[in-house]
């Protein structure tokens, strides 16, 4: 049997768009799979939360963190500062979960490079904390290089200093 070029092109075609469609499906913005990371996003944003970071000014990766948060559609205030120490004690955050800058988000402190989803899990569950730290800077962390090397365990801290595992990520 002969098959004529116009009927290969034909196939070629119909096989293209079915490639194709597949791809957009497992894509598809309402896809249940999806629905929980772009509702999570979305609570912070929509409730118009306001996040005041307290940074000094010469340090890069903390820039780079309120960009971060920016990109993820949060009203960030940037305050550059050079009593840290004052703002995180003022705040509640203990000593051995203190880093390069201290963000405020609600009624909670949030320490360090913590990722937006520990962020969303702090604000939709309101848990009877102080605030959430992710320690030490981790490569891979928002705001930080590199790749990630495990997972990030972000800690909870109560107001006398009392920490807790709050979620790994």
């Amino acid at each position: 049997m002969r098959v004529r070029p116009a009927t290969l092109a034909l196939v070629s075609l119909v096989v293209g768009i079915a490639v194709v469609s597949l791809v957009l499906i497992k894509e598809r913005p309402n896809d249940p799979a999806n629905e929980k990371r772009v509702n999570q996003t979305e609570s912070v944003t929509d409730n118009g939360m306001n996040v005041t970071v307290y940074k000094s000014s010469s340090c890069n990766c903390c820039g780079n963190y309120v960009a971060y948060l920016k990109r993820r559609g949060l009203n960030v205030e940037t305050v550059n500062t050079q009593d840290l120490s004052g703002i995180k004690s003022a705040n509640g955050v203990p000593r051995d979960v203190q880093s390069c800058h201290t963000t405020l988000i609600g009624d909670y402190t949030v320490e360090g490079h913590v990722p937006i989803e520990a962020i969303e899990k702090l604000l939709n569950e309101q848990p009877p904390i102080e605030g959430i730290a992710l320690p030490d800077m981790p490569a891979g962390s928002p705001g930080m290089p590199g790749a990630k090397q495990g997972p990030f365990d972000i800690r909870g801290f109560t107001a006398d200093g009392t920490l807790s595992s709050f979620m790994l990520l």
